[in-house]
């Protein structure tokens, strides 16, 4: 299954994803797309709306720190169906964040150091996980794809003003 790419000025992005009904081959196909798709961009998470499919879905292969070296390495890749976020820590920090449909734009945002996690398996099976880190940064940016919202929509005023003509051009570029 060959995806396409969805970038910033696309409508598709700001919609709120439908529920997925069931797990058919089709969701598992695009799942394995997907997973191929994100590891090509060298990505570390993708929402089902950034491929132009706008359902519940997002996957995320989340870095791990290494101590040793102070390097990051591939983490394992996670499937999350029909995504609840249960509860958030009151701990945040900043941390510069990209998105594969906005290229080449960062940005610092905000988030929760821990969540915890209500979501669907590709078997079929409701779990419920706390997260914290990369890990818990990861997902709340893909599950914000699936509510129609940007990293950008969460940069201060200033640092978005910054980036304005960058995302002109994406626009411009790709719609």
């Amino acid at each position: 299954m060959k995806l396409d790419f969805i970038y910033y000025g696309n409508p598709i992005l700001r919609k709120k994803a439908k529920p997925v009904e069931n797990i058919s081959n089709e969701i598992k196909q695009l799942v394995d797309a997907m997973i191929e798709a994100m590891d090509q961009k060298d990505g570390i998470g993708l929402a089902a709306p950034q491929v132009n499919h706008s359902i519940a879905l997002f996957i995320t292969r989340a870095p791990i720190e290494n101590d040793e070296n102070d390097d990051w390495e591939k983490g394992e890749v996670r499937i999350f169906i029909n995504p609840k976020i249960l509860s958030y820590s009151s701990d945040e920090d900043y941390f510069s964040e990209g998105c594969l449909s906005i290229p080449k734009v960062y940005g610092d945002v905000f988030r929760p150091l821990k969540i915890k996690v209500e979501a669907t398996n590709l078997e079929g099976k409701r779990f419920t996980e706390d997260f914290s880190g990369m890990s818990a940064r990861v997902i709340l940016h893909e599950n914000d794809h699936l509510n129609g919202v940007l990293f950008i929509d969460r940069l201060e005023s200033s640092t978005r003003k910054k980036i304005d003509s960058k995302l002109r051009e994406i626009k411009k570029k790709f719609n």
